[in-house]
């Protein structure tokens, strides 16, 4: 509603737009006010009749041309509209429209007429108890969600500023009732994308590039098509680092906003990363590429005429052109700091966890694996130190039921190695294949009762710790030796 509201009163010539909302026990109250030239007869019945569109046809910029967009106010219990144009102030009332369209039944509007001063325009849309979308709740809103919103969705983040020298400049002023956020008065912002700072020398810190920026100024192209005929793309673009792009309103999940955006009327639609090559990470990218010959959905929020050679001939003229942008000097020069830092971050994660290692062994007193993979290795320098009898390992695959073989005297034993006994029946692995289990320490003890009380895979499984024996019976007896390696220092 707010993205359609900004589009008309666009259209209709205004400088500045206040958008009021509140939240009502009966659904949302909305007011538009904008100081544009106001409707006439012909106009509130575009407004209100589904389809019909005064500016079908326009070629004055018109953002609007299908006639669908503001019949999404259709949703709510009342649509009042008071409009002043040409000397002539009109108030048009259409009740319970969502109700009536639910039931069948096409809602119809009262309008009434006064004479007004001449030069007295402007339009005030009040909308009562509007339905919000399935899970939404106005509460939900806040200022800054309404600020980034705008900048990415609506013609608040318009580029058009980059191409033309007499642009439209509009005002936008929003303000939430306190039910919804009282952390300011109001929000007030233009209708123009601007890019951070230029920044092309790297920074200082672990991430230097970050904040590494570079601007792409607007170009035009004339781009041909292969059946003949001609359109025109505008692009402006930027390349940067995640800090450098964290200045830039987003709207949803960080990593699906930046790319390459088609855009019409100047507002962003939907992305076309294909155009990028593939040997470049298209997140570094913002570009936005302008042209008034796509069509969209009803819903402007995707692109339909992909397979015409309109867009074929499009998505052809921005790759060429970004291939010249990933060749850039500048452009290398920030992937190899990035590559740098990315280096220079990682040697000295490794330098701080071999730091911290070293302390830990200075700190303990004897040697305590914290893992399966330090238990052999304890069970080898056990052997070393003298540890009768010696047990070899022979072959280890972790990722196998049966993880180990050991050697002992001139036998080759099944085994699992773990850090606690109890890890074996928490990992759920069988009994019936192993010879020996291999583990640091025996775990809780209060499992292994509960083990004996209840039974292990359908089977009877009782221990004997004093002499390292696990028995396990489950249509015949298997006598497991237990090899705690604590016991052998």
């Amino acid at each position: 509603m707010i993205r359609e509201s900004l589009s008309n009163s666009y259209d209709a010539g205004a400088t500045e737009v206040e958008i009021t909302i509140r939240d009502r026990p009966i659904g949302s109250e909305i007011i538009i006010d904008d100081n544009g030239e106001g409707m006439d007869h012909q106009d509130l019945e575009s407004f209100f009749d589904l389809g019909n569109s005064t500016k079908r046809g326009r070629d004055d910029g018109s953002i609007g041309y299908k006639g669908h967009g503001t019949k999404i106010f259709y949703k709510s219990e009342r649509v009042l509209v008071n409009t002043a144009k040409g000397g002539t102030n009109l108030r048009a009332q259409m009740d319970r429209p969502w109700e009536k369209l639910n039931d069948r039944t096409m809602p119809e509007y009262e309008v009434s007429e006064r004479s007004v001063k001449e030069g007295n325009s402007g339009t005030r849309i009040q909308i009562t108890g509007f339905k919000s979308g399935r899970g939404f709740s106005p509460t939900s809103l806040t200022y800054n969600k309404i600020e980034h919103y705008l900048k990415w969705k609506t013609l608040a983040g318009s580029t058009a500023h980059f191409f033309v020298d007499d642009f439209h400049e509009m005002e936008i002023t929003v303000r939430l009732g306190d039910k919804i956020d009282d952390t300011r008065d109001e929000l007030v912002t233009n209708n123009k994308l601007e890019f951070p700072p230029e920044q092309l020398e790297p920074g200082d810190g672990k991430f230097p590039e970050s904040r590494m920026c570079k601007h792409y100024p607007p170009r035009e192209f004339s781009v041909e098509m292969e059946e003949g005929g001609e359109t025109t793309v505008q692009v402006v673009g930027m390349v940067g680092g995640k800090d450098a792009r964290n200045e830039l309103p987003t709207y949803g999940k960080h990593s699906a906003q930046f790319g390459v955006w088609l855009a019409k009327n100047h507002i962003k639609v939907e992305r076309l990363n294909e155009a990028i090559s593939h040997d470049n990470e298209f997140l570094h990218f913002f570009f936005i590429a302008n042209c008034l010959d796509i069509e969209l959905s009803a819903n402007r929020e995707k692109v339909r005429n992909k397979s015409s050679p309109v867009y074929q001939a499009i998505e052809e003229e921005l790759s060429h052109y970004l291939s010249k942008v990933a060749s850039d000097p500048w452009f290398k020069d920030y992937l190899e700091q990035r590559r740098r830092a990315k280096l220079s971050r990682r040697a000295e994660s490794q330098r701080s966890s071999v730091e911290e290692r070293e302390e830990r062994i200075g700190e303990r007193e004897r040697f305590s694996p914290s893992n399966e993979f330090e238990v052999v290795l304890g069970l080898e320098r056990s052997n070393r130190e003298g540890a009768s009898p010696e047990i070899v390992v022979e072959d280890y695959d972790p990722e196998s039921e049966v993880d180990a073989l050991v050697r002992q005297g001139d036998a080759i034993y099944a085994s699992s190695i773990h850090h606690r006994l109890t890890d074996h029946f928490n990992a759920d692995k069988p009994l019936e294949s192993v010879d020996k289990i291999v583990c640091w320490s025996y775990g809780d003890r209060d499992q292994l009762s509960e083990l004996e009380r209840h039974g292990y895979h359908g089977g009877d499984v009782s221990f004997d710790l004093d002499t390292g024996r696990l028995t396990y019976e489950n249509g015949h007896q298997q006598n497991i030796h237990v090899v705690r390696v604590r016991d052998r220092f």
